[in-house]
């Protein structure tokens, strides 16, 4: 599968020459390619090492992640961590990053809740994305939730009915995905949360396995 949309080139102008994700980070405090600078505290690139063999992306930087300017360190973050321990992946030797780079919110009383970007904001990110993934050179991207899911395998993507399926390209990395560990934090049922967890894990421990397999000589 792939993305069926236009994609928006606002970001394009915004980024350097090369693939040094720290000059890349630098820069993506620059970018104007879309409004929604105006409201955040910084811009929140990714982080990991060049060449990790695994490439997490998200829908968009939370409360806490705007705060630090790194990503996944707020609650979904901390499940994150735990359930990639759980599943033997060293997140020190990943790559974790998101769709859009700055935090969209709207005000609750003193808190600043979650509002999902548009798809022209998604698109507006896309160029960094791009460059992000060109610069570490995953085997394997791995989508969590719906929105990482459709900008990097269209908008006809389902969860509910590809979930954890390995997705070859020619000459790019491969693609799956899998829940947002933020979505398990929001349901309601205790009973509930430890399932979606448990599949979550068994979700990461197939990705890791599929990498393994890529990174063998053939």
């Amino acid at each position: 599968m792939t993305p069926t949309r236009d994609q928006s080139e606002s970001a394009a102008r915004f980024i350097p020459q090369g693939e040094d994700l720290a000059a890349l980070r630098e820069a993506a405090n620059s970018c104007r390619g879309c409004s929604l600078y105006r409201h955040a505290t910084q811009a929140v690139f990714g982080e990991g090492r060049r060449g990790a063999e695994i490439l997490f992306i998200g829908e968009q930087p939370g409360d806490r992640e705007d705060v630090t300017g790194k990503p996944f360190v707020g609650p979904a973050g901390k499940l994150l961590d735990k359930c990639l321990q759980e599943a033997g992946i060293d997140r020190s030797k990943v790559y974790v990053t998101n769709a859009v780079k700055h935090f969209k919110w709207e005000p609750r009383g003193k808190i600043r809740l979650h509002k999902k970007p548009d798809l022209a904001e998604i698109a507006a990110c896309r160029p960094w994305l791009e460059r992000e993934i060109a610069a570490v050179g995953p085997k394997l991207i791995v989508c969590l939730g719906a929105t990482a899911a459709q900008e990097m395998l269209g908008n006809k993507f389902r969860l509910t009915r590809h979930r954890s399926e390995i997705f070859e390209q020619p000459n790019s990395p491969a693609l799956t995905a899998t829940i947002h560990p933020s979505a398990i934090l929001r349901m309601p049922d205790a009973e509930a949360r430890q399932q979606e967890t448990a599949q979550f894990v068994s979700d990461l421990r197939a990705a890791a396995a599929y990498a393994a397999r890529a990174h063998e000589p053939r």
